[in-house]
């Protein structure tokens, strides 16, 4: 059960699943294990929410939804009553305390309050296993970022700053008809070792020679997402080659990134799968990177679900997850700074099929260098 108000303002992550607009009042939104589909909404909602055709039964009241809430429950006498509320999974944490304290006082009296679960698996599944049609929505989104970051490859030059080629991204961006995949900073832009690594925002930091170019980028086109990574590096003068030491550390990102994927498939735990990339980097003598390795990629960039992670406490139960047929995931292992010249990591997406996992972007197989091509 979906249990919002306001979710114009307080947006329940589940709720564009179940209905693309929003609601004043409380309302709840309750899809049975039979395939019952009721919608109790405040009046003057009801009409939009009728007009979908995607409810078996549409439910308006005008003082309180208290009475035709515990009433439809009564009817169906659910053995479990699924909410969004999740400790680790942020995709199945929409309820909010206040929503969920008013719940508990509707259900006084009622033997309902004490069915509740968390919805986490439920909505993990679901998000998680993508369809065929949302699958090729990921894929063109994938193809047009692909083909920005190959613009963004030929207009990069020593001397452009990290801004100036954020902006021309998203500037391509806008002339293929498509969004951001996440709101700020997107692209992600580093050039050398002294750029804001991470989530950090493009500054006036200049392309340099010696430098590793490094952007992390998706789109969103048709509701849908990608999230890539890919680095190129900025030869000096004298050089027709990355330096050994950088050409080491993305042979060995580039490997990690081969060994995961052979891993994956279905009934794995995301952890597993990470520990192997993780390795390849310890056994080449680089430091393991201080995130996951993947997430899920769909309507949102992350996706919510089970991750490709290490068993670290800020991650819950999360790399704990086992893998779906379905699933799309990101691997993205990373170096913080190459042999002193930057950020190296790489960021390919995949689907999970019954056997393994089939690549969904053109892999990144090569460092070139910048101006060269």
């Amino acid at each position: 059960m979906v249990f919002v108000r306001e979710s114009s303002h307080c947006r329940d992550p589940v709720l564009p699943y179940l209905y693309e607009g929003s609601f004043t009042w409380q309302s709840a939104l309750i899809v049975t294990a039979a395939g019952d589909r009721i919608a109790i909404v405040g009046q003057f909602d009801d009409g939009a929410v009728r007009a979908t055709g995607h409810w078996t039964e549409v439910i308006p009241y005008v003082q309180s939804i208290r009475d035709p809430l515990v009433e439809v429950l009564t009817k169906l006498n659910p053995r479990r009553l699924a909410l969004n509320f999740s400790v680790d999974d942020f995709a199945a944490d929409g309820l909010t305390h206040g929503m969920y304290s008013l719940l508990l006082q509707y259900l006084t009296g009622t033997p309902y309050a004490e069915r509740i679960v968390s919805s986490v698996d439920v909505v993990g599944a679901f998000r998680g296993r993508k369809t065929a049609s949302e699958l090729s929505r990921i894929e063109a989104a994938i193809a047009t970022a692909e083909t920005i970051l190959e613009a963004a490859g030929r207009f990069a030059r020593p001397g452009k700053t990290e801004r100036e080629l954020a902006h021309f991204i998203q500037q391509a961006a806008t002339q293929h008809g498509v969004g951001l995949a996440w709101e700020s900073p997107c692209p992600i832009v580093n050039s050398g070792p002294d750029s804001m690594i991470g989530h950090g925002t493009p500054t006036d930091q200049r392309l340099e020679p010696g430098h590793i170019l490094h952007i992390d980028f998706g789109v969103q086109q048709n509701g849908y997402c990608s999230d890539l990574q890919r680095c190129w590096y900025i030869p000096r003068p004298e050089e027709t080659q990355p330096p050994a030491a950088v050409a080491r550390a993305f042979d060995a990102v580039v490997t990690g990134i081969t060994k995961a994927a052979e891993r994956l498939q279905p009934g794995v735990e995301g952890w597993q799968v990470d520990a192997v990339a993780r390795e390849v980097l310890a056994e080449t003598g680089f430091p393991e990177y201080g995130h996951a390795l993947g997430h899920h990629v769909g309507r949102n960039a992350h996706d919510g679900g089970g991750i490709l992670g290490p068993r670290w406490d800020r991650y819950g139960r999360t790399p704990y997850r086992k893998v779906e047929t379905g699933n799309v995931f990101t691997l993205e292992p990373s170096l913080v700074d190459a042999g002193g010249a930057g950020c190296l990591g790489i960021e390919e997406m995949v689907v999970v099929t019954e056997t393994g996992c089939r690549w969904l972007s053109h892999r990144q197989m090569v460092l070139p260098l910048l101006g060269t091509a």
